[in-house]
């Protein structure tokens, strides 16, 4: 890991991505996971960094659009996995969004397909982006590509990612992630934010 230059974080946006119960139970060290995401979260909040949430949840149309040629959500088409409306789809309680935070839902894995991230990332003047999320070889490697395409400075907190498969979680980090992001912990965090 390195140290990347501080960010402004008026213009900086925390994305915690796919943090919900049933993603959760996923991966090992669930609760370790969601007390070192709560005090990143708290930790960028103190520092004027937008929090933004992105959740994955499906409605009946959003089923129903899913075409049989979508390799990695067609089984998910006969329903009843993340129903939008049910508990299991929220955010999880022990991170609950508060007032002035964005949450948009996604039908797909990438924070930025099928929602309008991008529209409020650039009306709230967003240049940089803080990753947390699950899994690490679906939401965050979708959303690393994209976000890296529309040019905003990223920035990966890897002990606030994790992956059902370890060693994917491992190469990812190692190997792939740092031609287009920096990497920190929650350690390094209050001195990206300048504190």
């Amino acid at each position: 890991m390195n140290s990347p230059e501080p960010v402004d974080p008026t213009r900086t946006a925390l994305l915690v991505m796919d943090y919900q119960p049933p993603v959760l139970s996923l991966v090992d060290n669930a609760a370790e996971l969601l007390d070192r995401t709560s005090t990143a979260i708290a930790q960028a909040r103190a520092a004027a960094v937008q929090i933004v949430y992105v959740r994955v949840a499906f409605a009946a149309q959003d089923y129903a659009a899913i075409p049989p040629t979508n390799k990695g959500f067609a089984r998910r088409a006969s329903g009843g996995f993340l129903d939008a409306g049910t508990p299991e789809a929220d955010i999880h309680p022990d991170i609950a969004p508060q007032p002035g935070d964005i949450v948009v839902t996604k039908t797909r894995r990438g924070a930025f397909s099928t929602t309008n991230l991008a529209n409020l990332l650039n009306a709230h003047r967003i240049d940089s982006l803080i990753l947390a999320g699950i899994s690490t070889s679906g939401v965050v490697l979708s959303t690393l590509g994209d976000a890296a395409d529309r040019d905003y400075r990223m920035i990966i907190l890897t002990d606030c990612c994790a992956d059902p498969r370890p060693e994917v979680h491992r190469v990812l980090m190692e190997q792939v992630f740092p031609a287009q992001a920096d990497l920190i912990d929650t350690s390094a965090l209050p001195s990206l934010l300048g504190r």
